[in-house]
């Protein structure tokens, strides 16, 4: 599979979590009467009544899928890749020809950051 494919797929499997995540933030920056607080609550609820996709689905099982995807896949060019090793020791101009595998790494980290906010929510409620 080639690296842009992962990384389009790296960020469709972590967009609905950081939008929920994102949605959290708005709905308590102001009342909810107004917007975008307004709008971000209605995602809130959203996932708030669909427990099995909400939760499950889009704040655990498609973070996790892109952490372990995105890991391995870092992981794989990592060991592989002189070039790019090589490049994240230069400048990020270097980096530039490497985007891909960019987006992968901030997709996965992203990945994690989100499935460790909703670990600790589960484990405190």
């Amino acid at each position: 599979m080639s690296k842009y494919t992962i990384a389009s797929a790296e960020v469709l499997l972590v967009l609905p979590a950081a939008l929920f995540m994102a949605a959290l933030f708005l709905s308590n920056v102001q009342p909810e009467p107004y917007e975008p607080a307004h709008s971000a609550h209605q995602i809130v609820a959203w996932y708030a009544v669909r427990t099995y996709i909400g939760l499950w689905l889009f704040l655990i099982a498609l973070p996790t899928v892109a952490l372990l995807t995105g890991s391995a896949t870092l992981l794989r060019r990592w060991s592989t890749d002189v070039e790019l090793r090589e490049a994240t020791r230069q400048t990020c101009s270097a980096l530039m020809p490497h985007l891909a595998t960019a987006v992968i790494a901030a997709a996965t980290l992203l990945a994690g950051v989100i499935l460790a906010i909703v670990a600790l929510h589960i484990l405190t409620d």
